[in-house]
C-alpha cells in the first residue's frame, strides 16, 4: 500500500518554514487526552509562552483549533455584528481578505487602501475615521503577498482617539519581528504557527485584550460560528474549571509548546536580531545580483520575507522549478497582481540562517546565469556576506 515519503525541501518560501527536530520529535509523543490534568497543564504553558511572543500580558491569549486564516474569522467573528462599521487598510491580497472576512460577518466595510508595496498611509486613515463611526480598524502587520512592513503606532492612535478597536494580522510578523501588542494598542490580533514560530500548520494563535474582550461578552447577537466563539472557547482554555468545547488537536499543541520554549531559549530580542541580519544579507545579495526589491522604502521592508521582480525575459516559474528540482529549495511566486512577475523568499524561523541566505543567493545566480541573466559572479555572496561581517 501507499507509504509516506515525502522529499526533503529547504523551505525558503511564504510559509510553511523549516521545522526544527525537537518540534518535529514532540508531535510523535503519547496522546492524552484533551481534558487531561496534564494536557491542561501543557495549555497553561502554551499560553504563558505566547503572551511575550506577542508582546502582551492579555489573559486571552490562545492557539485557535485551525490555521492562520481561522484566527482571522475568529477575531472578527467576534468582534463584529451585523451592521457595525469597519475599515479595513488593504495593500496586498491579506487585506483583501480581512476586507471580505468582516464583511462575510455583516459589517459594513469601507477600504483604505495603498499601492501593493507600499505601506498604508496615516494620513489617509485619518481622512477616513473622519467620516463614519466605526468599531474596527483592521490593518496587517507583515503583508505575505509584497513584503510590506506595516508602521502600526500611527494607526493604533488614531484608531483609539475615534473609539474603534484596533485589529492586526501578525501571521508573518510573529516571532520575526516585534508586534509589542500592549505597547502599541492593539486590541485583538491574531497569527500563524508555520512561519517564524517554526511549528507544523494548524494552530491560529490569537489575543485579546481587556477592551476587545469587553465587546465579546456584551454582544447583542449570538457569534455566528458555533467553532470559533470565544466565549465558549475561553472557558476551555481558562479558568480553574475546564469546560469542553472541542478535543483540541492534541499532537499541534506539543509542536506549538515544543516551537515556543526553543525560542525563548534562543531569547526573543536574538531571534529578531537573527531575521534581521539576515533578511538584510539576502536584500542586499540580491540587489548586488542587479535584482530589483519590491519594496522600495528599506524601512518598510520585512526581514523575513523578501519580495523580488523576476528580471525580464526571465521565466518566474522555470527558475522556481529548477530551484526545487536541482536545489531542493522552495521559494514563492507572487499573488494577485503580482503573479507571474515576483519571488517571494521566506527566511522565517528554522529556515532562517546563514547557510539558506548563502545557498539561495548561490543557486539563482547559477540558475539565472545559465538562462542568459547577466550579472558579476559571486557579487551577491560577497554583499551578504559584508553584511555579516559588519
Amino acid at each position: 500500500m501507499y507509504q509516506l515519503n515525502p522529499p526533503q525541501r529547504i523551505l525558503l518560501g511564504p510559509g510553511p518554514s523549516d521545522v526544527h527536530p525537537q518540534t518535529l520529535q514532540a508531535q510523535a509523543l503519547p496522546l492524552i487526552g484533551h481534558m487531561d490534568p496534564a494536557f491542561i497543564q501543557i495549555m497553561n504553558e502554551v499560553a504563558e509562552m505566547l503572551r511575550p511572543v506577542f508582546g502582551t500580558k492579555n489573559h486571552l491569549t490562545l492557539p485557535i483549533s485551525a490555521t492562520g486564516s481561522a484566527g482571522m474569522e475568529t477575531v472578527f467573528v467576534n468582534l463584529i455584528e451585523p451592521g457595525d462599521k469597519a475599515l479595513i487598510c488593504v495593500n496586498g491580497l491579506f487585506g483583501e481578505r480581512m476586507t471580505d472576512v468582516a464583511a462575510r460577518c455583516g459589517a459594513e466595510v469601507t477600504r483604505v487602501e495603498a499601492p501593493w508595496g507600499e505601506a498604508i498611509d496615516p494620513a489617509q486613515v485619518a481622512e477616513a475615521i473622519k467620516k463614519d463611526k466605526f468599531k474596527v480598524v483592521g490593518i496587517v502587520h507583515a503583508e505575505t503577498s509584497t513584503g510590506v512592513k506595516q508602521p502600526l503606532e500611527e494607526i493604533a492612535k488614531i484608531a483609539h482617539d475615534h473609539g474603534a478597536l484596533f485589529v492586526v494580522d501578525c501571521v508573518t510578523s510573529i516571532g520575526g519581528i516585534p508586534i509589542e501588542a500592549d505597547k502599541v494598542g492593539i486590541d485583538a490580533a491574531y497569527a500563524g504557527t508555520q512561519k517564524c514560530l517554526s511549528a507544523p500548520p494548524g494552530l491560529s494563535p490569537v489575543t485579546f485584550n481587556d477592551r476587545a474582550v469587553d465587546v465579546i461578552m456584551n454582544r447583542k447577537t449570538k457569534v455566528q460560528s458555533w467553532y470559533l466563539d470565544l466565549s465558549m472557547i475561553a472557558k476551555y482554555w481558562g479558568g480553574t474549571t475546564r469546560v469542553y468545547h472541542h478535543t483540541a488537536p492534541i499532537s499541534s499543541i506539543y509542536a506549538i509548546h515544543a516551537a515556543l520554549r526553543l525560542i525563548h531559549e534562543e531569547g526573543l530580542e536574538n531571534v529578531f536580531a537573527r531575521h534581521a541580519k539576515n533578511g538584510l544579507a539576502l536584500q542586499k545579495g540580491l540587489e548586488a545580483m542587479g535584482l530589483k526589491l519590491v519594496v522600495e522604502n528599506p524601512d518598510h521592508r520585512l526581514p523575513e520575507l523578501t519580495t523580488v521582480y523576476v528580471p525580464e525575459g526571465i521565466a518566474d516559474a522555470e527558475v522556481r522549478s529548477r530551484l526545487l528540482h536541482e536545489y531542493s529549495i522552495e521559494i514563492g511566486g507572487g499573488l494577485g497582481v503580482f503573479a507571474g512577475k515576483i519571488w517571494r523568499i521566506g527566511l522565517m524561523g528554522h529556515s532562517c540562517r546563514k547557510r539558506n541566505v548563502l545557498l539561495v543567493l548561490s543557486a539563482l545566480e547559477s540558475i539565472l546565469s545559465g538562462l542568459g541573466y547577466k550579472c558579476e559572479k559571486g557579487a551577491a555572496m560577497a554583499a551578504a556576506e559584508a553584511v555579516y561581517a559588519g
